[in-house]
C-alpha cells in the first residue's frame, strides 16, 4: 500500500507539471514560437460533459468536463482559426487546400450527457461531432468498471480483492488510499485478462448492494437515446467495440468480432455503416498494428487512437492510427486549449 500512496503522490506531481508545461506552451504559443507544431489541426476526446457535481472521492475527474468549458474551449479555438468538421470528412477536408486548421470532436462511450448537456452547446455553435458507441453499455449488457470501482471504494474504510494469489485487504480510509487501491486494481484490470477481472469486480460490486449494470443504464444512452442524438444532423457515431476492452491482448477472431459486431450495431440504429472507430483505452498497450490492419479492412474509413498528438503529414499518414488531444477535467481553461491545440506540449515531450 505504501508503493501506492507514493505512486499517488507521483501523479499528483505530474499533474502539477503538466499544468505548468501548459502553462509554458500557451505562452510560447501567443508569442508565435513554434508555430509549426500546430499541424494541420486536432482531434479532441471529450467523455462526461455535464456540470460540476463535487464528490469525496472522483478518480475519474479526468473524463469529464463542464458545458461551460466545452463552450470556451469551441470559442477558444473559433478565435484562432480553426474550422470545424466532422471526424468522418476529415480525410477530404486536408485536402481541399483550406489553410486553416481543423478540429473535430469526439466522445467516448456514449454517455446520457452527451445528449443532455454537450449537444446543446454543440447545436448553438453550429460545431459536428461523433459519439462513439459501446454496443454492451447500448444493450446493458456489459459494464463501465472505473465507474463501478469508484462507487465501491467511495463509501468504504478497507477493500479486499484477489488479484490471483488470494484475496488481499487494502486499507481505504483516506482519498490518497482509495486512489492508490484504484489505480492498482486499474492496473490489474488492465495487464491481465481483462473480462475475467471486471467480472470479479461486478461479483464484488453485488455483494456490496451495488448493480454495475443498473450503473451502465443510468451514465450512458440506449438505442432510443442514441436515435434521439442523431436527429440533430451535427450528430454522427462512430463504433467502440462491444465490450470496451482493450483490442491488443485479444486473438484475431475476438478482435474482429468486437469490432465488427460494434459496427453492425452501431449501423442498426443508425441505418449506415460507420465510418469511423475508436479504439479502446486507445494507447500504445491497447492498439496493435493488427487491430489498425483490422479497422482498414472493415471498411472503417478513420480509426482513433489517444495517442496526444496534432495532425501532420506524420499522423495523417495512417488514416487508422490517427491521434487525439484530450480535454482534460483537470486542465479546463481557454489557456489549456490553446497550448494543446497548438501542439507544442507534444513537441516539447518527444524532445
Amino acid at each position: 500500500m505504501k508503493q501506492g500512496i507514493a505512486r499517488v503522490v507521483r501523479n499528483r506531481v505530474r499533474r502539477v507539471a503538466i499544468g505548468g508545461g501548459l502553462e509554458i506552451a500557451q505562452l510560447l504559443a501567443r508569442s508565435g514560437l513554434m508555430t509549426g507544431a500546430r499541424g494541420s489541426g486536432a482531434i479532441f476526446t471529450l467523455h462526461h460533459v455535464r456540470p460540476r457535481a463535487p464528490r469525496a472521492f472522483d478518480p475519474n475527474a479526468h473524463l469529464e468536463i463542464t458545458p461551460t468549458f466545452l463552450e470556451e474551449a469551441i470559442l477558444t479555438l473559433k478565435r484562432d482559426g480553426y474550422r470545424f468538421v466532422a471526424l468522418q470528412d476529415l480525410p477530404e477536408s486536408l485536402v481541399l487546400g483550406d489553410p486553416r486548421p481543423v478540429a473535430c470532436f469526439t466522445l467516448d462511450d456514449g454517455y446520457r450527457n452527451n445528449l443532455e448537456y454537450a449537444l446543446p452547446v454543440f447545436e448553438q455553435h453550429g460545431v459536428p461531432f461523433t459519439v462513439f458507441v459501446s454496443g454492451g453499455y447500448v444493450d446493458r449488457t456489459h459494464t463501465l468498471w472505473w465507474e463501478t470501482l469508484a462507487d465501491m471504494l467511495s463509501p468504504v474504510r478497507d477493500f479486499r480483492f484477489d488479484f490471483g494469489s488470494g484475496i488481499e485487504a487494502m486499507r481505504a480510509v483516506s482519498n490518497a488510499e482509495k486512489q492508490a487501491v484504484f489505480d492498482r486494481i486499474s492496473a490489474y484490470v488492465r495487464g491481465h485478462d481483462e473480462e475475467g477481472a471486471v467480472g470479479k469486480l461486478n461479483e464484488l460490486a453485488c455483494a456490496q448492494g451495488i448493480d454495475p449494470l443498473a450503473i451502465t443504464t443510468r451514465l450512458t444512452l440506449d438505442a432510443a437515446g442514441l436515435r434521439c442524438l442523431l436527429q440533430n444532423p451535427l450528430a454522427n457515431l462512430g463504433a467502440h467495440t462491444i465490450s470496451h476492452r482493450a483490442l491488443a491482448p485479444l486473438s484475431d477472431a475476438e478482435a474482429q468480432r468486437e469490432m465488427s459486431e460494434s459496427a453492425a450495431r452501431v449501423e442498426a440504429i443508425a441505418g449506415r455503416w460507420p465510418a469511423t472507430f475508436a479504439y479502446p483505452y486507445g494507447d500504445r498497450h491497447a492498439v496493435s498494428e493488427r487491430d489498425c490492419r483490422l479497422a482498414e479492412r472493415l471498411g472503417f474509413t478513420v480509426a482513433v487512437t489517444t495517442q496526444p498528438a496534432t495532425l501532420s503529414a506524420d499522423t495523417v499518414s495512417n488514416l487508422h492510427t490517427l491521434p487525439r488531444i484530450s480535454l482534460n477535467g483537470h486542465f479546463q481553461s481557454r489557456r489549456h486549449v490553446t497550448a494543446l491545440a497548438s501542439g507544442i506540449p507534444f513537441r516539447l515531450m518527444a524532445g
